[in-house]
């Protein structure tokens, strides 16, 4: 089996894994908007915003120095061993003070302190399975991996369905159905599945056996800690438009826009299934190869198909962004968000691409550098949000996510050739990008819901490609051929 048809395999099981999940999370979001008044909807948003970032911080950059250490380390256990005990101890210094101030915290998010709970034991719980799910990873054991991602989202929304529809609908006078309890029923949900899934994969914790290695952990940590921060940094630049949405608009009008921004980025969907089943495939991939003498050239070829597929991806979803609001976004008051799709789709396509880039400092493990360009990303999300906001409402957000992951990839890039240069194939990924860019503005401000051109500009990205890529259809016919 050749390299790209063995990456190409385990990139389509894992984005199974990953894209599964999201079109059940996408097909729910109509659900969420029918049953959740806008404000609980909002709530929701926001709480989940939250999450992301406490989740970088129990999970501690553990994941990727695992990979790191396992494929490094001949003592496999050791290694697993640690990293399980260095995320135990982390969830118990934040489950302490979490309890203590869950009162506080509730009133932060006008919620019910049992609401509280039931996020603060979600982290926990995810936060517990990382490593698990890491070492599946590692022993390429991506169909376990995939099941059990797969049980797990069935479960959350099953019983989703079951608290805020058939309680209401079928037992509204039952014990069990709490009236405008609907943030919570979510949360709850989200806590069976979350609670399950960990049960699927506890077998990893006989582990625990090993002894504790004080010097491998302090090398774990010291690798881990830049990652966390700059995983923190990604989280801001992930979810923190929404925070500050809610922050610098009213409380009453803050978490409706939250609602409707919130809602209208679902619709950038299968840009970030294209970009997380990726990576969930190539991060392994960047690890095992980078010993060989020809990896820069492979990481170059990997990257130019990268942009290529996603060029096309954007171009379409672009195209058929009024077909998705109405079938999964039914609610027209939502609809006042649709002016953010070309900027965030774009935004989360750079973002793919900087996963690409960063593969030098992370196989060379300068994840300090990471840090330093996710840090800086975060600062530019709040200047910029604070500064377009006000002007232009939740377009500005748009518009300041897009500007931050432009600026993390060209850092990125430039950084990476001066330490470790990649031949990437700079004239191909800038037609693709920028011809996909061009045609899906042009398409969206100017010719929105005109499907015949919006078929002729894909057309025309679909000609662009192959004409630029002669050479490898020459060869793919010639072995169709032989």
């Amino acid at each position: 089996m050749s390299l790209y048809t063995k990456l190409f395999k385990q990139t389509l099981v894992y984005g199974l894994a990953a894209v599964f999940p999201k079109i059940i999370g996408f097909i729910m979001v109509r659900y969420y908007i029918n049953w959740m008044p806008e404000n609980a909807y909002g709530s929701y948003s926001l709480i989940f915003s939250w999450l992301m970032f406490l989740n970088v911080v129990l999970s501690f950059g553990m994941e990727t120095a695992f990979f790191r250490f396992y494929n490094k380390y001949e003592d496999k256990k050791q290694v697993i061993s640690n990293a399980l005990y260095i995320i135990l101890g982390i969830c118990l210094v934040f489950c302490i003070p979490a309890f203590v101030f869950i009162k506080p915290i509730s009133n932060y998010f006008i919620t019910d302190p049992v609401v509280t709970a039931f996020i603060i034991a979600i982290l926990v719980l995810d936060a517990l399975a990382v490593v698990p799910f890491a070492l599946l990873r590692a022993k390429q054991k991506s169909g376990v991996y995939t099941g059990i991602k797969i049980t797990n989202v069935l479960l959350y929304s099953g019983f989703t369905i079951v608290f805020l529809y058939v309680l209401p609908q079928f037992f509204p006078k039952s014990r069990l159905f709490i009236q405008n309890f609907e943030v919570g029923y979510a949360y709850l949900a989200n806590l069976i599945a979350s609670l399950v899934c960990l049960l699927l994969v506890a077998k990893t914790y006989r582990y625990l056996r090993v002894a504790f290695n004080w010097h491998l952990a302090k090398e774990m940590l010291i690798y881990a800690y830049p990652v966390m921060i700059g995983g923190l940094a990604f989280a801001i630049n992930e979810s923190f438009d929404k925070i500050i949405l809610d922050w610098m608009l009213p409380k009453d009008v803050g978490i409706i826009e939250v609602a409707r921004y919130a809602a209208i980025y679902k619709l950038g969907l299968f840009m970030v299934l294209f970009r997380m089943a990726y990576t969930l495939g190539i991060e392994p991939f960047f690890f095992n190869y980078a010993k060989n003498e020809d990896a820069p050239i492979k990481y170059a070829t990997v990257t130019k198909y990268f942009v290529l597929f996603g060029s096309l991806v954007m171009l379409v979803i672009v195209v058929c962004a009024d077909i998705l609001k109405i079938i999964m976004i039914p609610k027209q008051a939502y609809w006042s968000a649709m002016e953010i799709v070309p900027y965030i789709i774009l935004a989360n396509l750079m973002l793919g691409i900087y996963t690409n880039l960063s593969v030098w400092y992370k196989i060379q493990d300068k994840t300090k550098v990471g840090m330093y360009i996710s840090i800086l990303g975060a600062i530019g999300t709040f200047a910029f949000n604070f500064l377009l906001i006000p002007h232009f409402g939740i377009l500005g957000c748009a518009m300041a996510t897009l500007l931050v992951y432009a600026f993390m990839m060209y850092t990125s890039y430039l950084l990476g050739q001066k330490n470790y240069p990649i031949p990437y194939d700079k004239k191909a990924i800038s037609l693709y990008l920028g011809s996909s860019t061009l045609l899906s503005f042009v398409y969206f401000y100017q010719f929105r819901e005109n499907y015949i051109i919006g078929f002729i500009f894909v057309v025309i990205l679909v000609a662009i490609i192959g004409w630029n890529e002669r050479p490898l259809l020459k060869q793919l016919l010639s072995l169709k051929k032989g």
